[in-house]
């Protein structure tokens, strides 16, 4: 690695050098003027005189108005710069420590100019101490800050992970991920939406290493800066990028058990001028899959008559062998236009390969007696790319405050499915039973989305602040799906052109906000309105007529809708600080308000149905549209020397909510069995309430504890298809996360997590626990760490559910991911465990917590 610093510090030195201005030829000009000088010295630590490897000196020149040259100690603290003759500013700096400056030194001859000692910045390594060790957590006017980067039990994992440590968050052994318990929660990017987050498909967060991410903002009740879209709120995923000047890093390489090989790189190279960052990761691994149904068929009356089913029941084990391959790159410079302007341009891409092979075993049984047993093979290869574009401009007009920010971002991406079905019986009561058709299932989906963004902040005065902006994103995606069966009397394929349709979605949606905040002795609050239209379109191709779709389906279809939904979103929120003027106060009240949407995906509406087997589909619904809903929230802090305390309670009422429905379809498959839909549908009302409270106790530099308690009700009203879905349940979710330092500086970190039971109208689901263990060593003069983790140590997150309905009975059992053993090593150059990190809060953060 030295080489590769060595190399590049040349490289910078020489482009310095190159880089001077053109001398023109003047008869007054002398070459004593232009002779470069070589200047030496040394930067040492002045409390324990140790070395600074890595700080930066520079030479500034006031008649160029700019930097002329630099360097960057080695590891003995020494530096050594030719600069042109001249007058110059120096300046010597190193992350965590005061700067020292030196005015107008004039450089005539090549000289030492001394050891220069420099003072810990107090002040900043307290704000650092404070994030890595002391506590995690930050309140501010509309958000909860985690800084995660110390989370042991992530290493070599995802970034679905790593939110499954955050308090308030959870995420289920699918990937689906919640927050207060309510899945409709939005995730951005740096503050905004992005094709890392898979255009809404929260699945794609596990594959991304955990590693790039810097902390999470859990937004509760969002300001209407943000995009209205989750009623639950926000999590917003800060990635890594450093500060720190010069070339500096990270490299992570795991292994683990089930199958499991990654490597991460999170490399930056920073001068005055320009910022060059990246995150990099390929991951490949094998993650089995398993599930258990056992579904009882009840008997039907139609017309006065008892319709018996063909099989009372019916037993399926599914087991699922997963290899995954992904490739993430995130690649990007800051290019700093003036010392208050700079533009910002990324490039993200993502790449995944996955090959599954299921196999499921379905025993029928009649009257307690086995009467049929088949083997269903589904072979499945997918393939999909995504890319985004990202430009960010950001001027500030003075430093306190004034400035303006625009964004623009370009994603795509695409995806192709292949899929071949084959079934055979093992055991069958008949002589010579009907064979199974084969299938092929083609799907190919191709997306896109603009985004148009401006920010501008006014400041009034010291205390007040004045917010205005706009928004356009503008998504697109279309799904083209081919479904062949086989012909069992030749064993020739065709194509099933009452299933196979192409579906072209369209989702744009328009805002304009302004937004107003003060602050008055120990009151501080954020006033907002949002105005957002949303435009859904969508265009069903397929010989199926709107008749004929009614007539499949069971409800009215439309096949070309055009639907605007034209909303107002205000939102409030008030900081009162008992202890304090400022918003880092030791003790403070909290009260949020805010009104959100809840906008249908993509694969809510398409009416047309995605097969997980023979038997069991899942169905859009054109005709749901978009919930609303209303959220009220009010928190407490108290933070004591070594504990902090943080409580809320909170009220949410949505209207028009979303609800998956299960039933019968009326239609069977070729041996007579039914099949079985879900289909989401407007309920007419969900209200919930909640309580939480969390604590975070560091009573010594080896002892860190870390908890959180949530507890809601949830209250739905509503009919579908006259049935009444209407259901009331209480549930709660509690973690609790131990980190020790053994001896040997050992580190030991234990997370445990219980999701207690839940009941909705159809499903009543068991409680949960899971426990992850990981053990961290910091080795080579703490440039490297070396890390053993288990996940879901019990090898207990497994979903148990018992369904009921009018026409069938189902116990299920679900294990998306087995338990999961990594060894990882990280190495970091230029990266000093503690005092080179800093908590930014730049790169998208969207910091809406008025710190006047």
């Amino acid at each position: 690695m030295k080489p590769i610093l060595t190399c590049i510090l040349v490289a910078f030195c020489i482009s310095i050098a190159v880089a001077q201005p053109n001398i023109k030829d003047n008869s007054t000009t002398h070459y004593s003027e232009l002779k470069d000088a070589t200047i030496t010295g040394k930067v040492i630590d002045k409390e324990t005189k140790d070395p600074l490897e890595y700080a930066t000196v520079s030479f500034f020149s006031k008649k160029e108005n700019k930097i002329v040259a630099g360097s960057i100690t080695d590891m003995e603290g020494n530096f050594s710069v030719r600069v042109p003759r001249g007058v110059y500013d120096i300046s010597i700096e190193y992350i965590s420590f005061k700067t020292i400056k030196i005015f107008d030194r004039e450089i005539s001859k090549n000289e030492n100019i001394g050891v220069f000692e420099l003072e810990v910045d107090i002040e900043s390594l307290g704000e650092v101490e404070i994030i890595a060790e002391r506590t995690t957590v930050e309140i501010k006017l509309d958000k909860k800050i985690y800084n995660i980067g110390k989370d042991l039990t992530t290493a070599g994992g995802t970034v679905s992970d790593a939110l499954n440590n955050v308090p308030s968050v959870s995420v289920d052994i699918e990937g689906a991920i919640s927050l207060r318990g309510n899945e409709n929660v939005r995730i951005l990017i740096n503050g905004k939406p992005s094709a890392m987050a898979g255009f809404g498909d929260t699945n794609v967060l596990s594959q991304l290493p955990a590693e790039a991410i810097e902390r999470v903002e859990v937004i509760t009740s969002p300001s209407a800066r943000y995009d209205a879209e989750g009623t639950a709120g926000i999590l917003n995923i800060i990635l890594r990028q450093k500060e720190t000047l010069g070339f500096n890093g990270s490299i992570t390489v795991t292994g683990g058990n089930p199958e499991y090989a990654g490597v991460a790189t999170n490399i930056n190279y920073r001068t005055e001028k320009f910022n060059l960052f990246s995150n990099l990761g390929f991951r490949y691994f094998d993650a089995p899959r398993n599930s258990y149904s056992n579904t009882t068929y009840l008997d039907q009356i139609e017309d006065g008559n008892i319709i018996t089913p063909e099989y009372e029941q019916i037993i399926e084990d599914q087991d699922v062998t997963r290899l995954n391959r992904n490739y993430n790159a995130n690649i990007g410079m800051e290019y700093f236009l003036s010392k208050k302007t700079s533009i910002t341009g990324s490039l993200f891409y993502r790449y995944g390969e996955d090959a599954d092979l299921s196999k499921v075993y379905s025993d029928r049984y009649n009257s307690n007696a086995l009467v049929e047993q088949t083997l269903r093979n589904e072979k499945q290869d997918e393939d999909g790319d995504n890319y985004q574009i990202a430009l960010n401009y950001i001027t500030k007009f003075n430093n306190e405050g004034h400035e303006l920010t625009a964004d623009f971002q370009y994603e795509t991406g695409s995806e192709t499915q292949y899929t071949a079905i084959d079934e055979d019986y093992i055991i069958s009561d008949e002589t010579d039973p009907e064979p199974f058709q084969n299938e092929i299932e083609d799907e190919t989906e191709d997306e896109k989305e603009y985004l148009a963004q401006v920010d501008y902040v006014l400041p009034i005065g010291e205390n007040a602040r004045f917010e205005a902006g706009y928004r356009g994103n503008f998504k697109n995606e279309v799904k083209d799906y081919i479904l062949q069966q086989e012909d069992i009397t030749n064993d020739s394929f065709y194509i099933n052109d009452t299933l196979s349709n192409v579906f072209d979605y369209t989702e744009n949606v328009n805002a304009i906000y302004s937004q107003y905040g003060t602050k008055f002795g120990k009151f501080s609050f954020l006033l907002g309105l949002r105005l957002e239209n949303t435009q859904l379109k969508g265009k069903i191709d397929s010989r199926l007529t709107d008749e004929e779709l009614q007539e499949a389906y069971g409800f009215p279809i439309e096949t070309d809708f055009d639907n605007n939904y034209f909303g107002l979103f205000p939102t409030l929120n008030i900081i009162y600080n008992i202890g304090g003027d400022d918003t880092d106060s030791e003790e403070s009240i909290t009260l949020g308000y805010n009104r959100r949407i809840n906008r249908p995906r993509g694969y809510f509406i398409n009416p047309f149905p995605t097969r997980s087997s023979r038997t069991n589909v899942f169905q859009g619904n054109p005709n749901i549209s978009p919930a609303f809903a209303s959220a009220f929230d009010i928190g407490y802090l108290k933070r004591w020397d070594k504990l902090t305390f943080t409580t809320s309670v909170y009220y949410q009422y949505e209207t028009d909510s979303f609800e998956r429905i299960e039933e019968t379809t009326g239609q069977q498959t070729t041996d007579g069995i039914d099949i079985i839909r879900v289909i989401p549908v407007n309920l007419s009302s969900n209200a919930r309430t909640g309580g939480e409270f969390g604590f975070l106790y560091n009573p010594n530099k080896w002892l860190r504890l870390n908890s959180s308690f949530n507890i809601y009700q949830f209250k739905t009203k509503g009919e579908f298809n006259d049935v009444d879905y209407s259901a009331e349940n209480t549930s709660w979710f509690a973690r609790l996360s131990s980190k020790v330092t053994l001896p040997s500086n050992i580190d030991w970190q234990t997370n445990a997590f219980y999701r207690g039971a839940q009941e909705d109208a159809q499903t009543e689901t068991d409680g949960i626990l899971s426990i992850d263990l990981a053990f961290s060593k910091e080795i080579l003069n703490d440039n490297a760490s070396i890390s053993l983790n288990v996940r879901d140590l019990l090898n207990s997150r497994k979903r148990n559910a018992f369904t009921t309905t009018d026409s069938f009975l189902r116990e299920s059992e679900m294990q998306w991911r087995q338990r999961q053993i990594n060894l990882s090593f990280m190495y970091r150059f230029n990266q000093q465990k503690q005092r080179n990190e800093r908590n930014r809060n730049g790169n998208g953060g969207n910091e809406d917590e008025m710190d006047f």
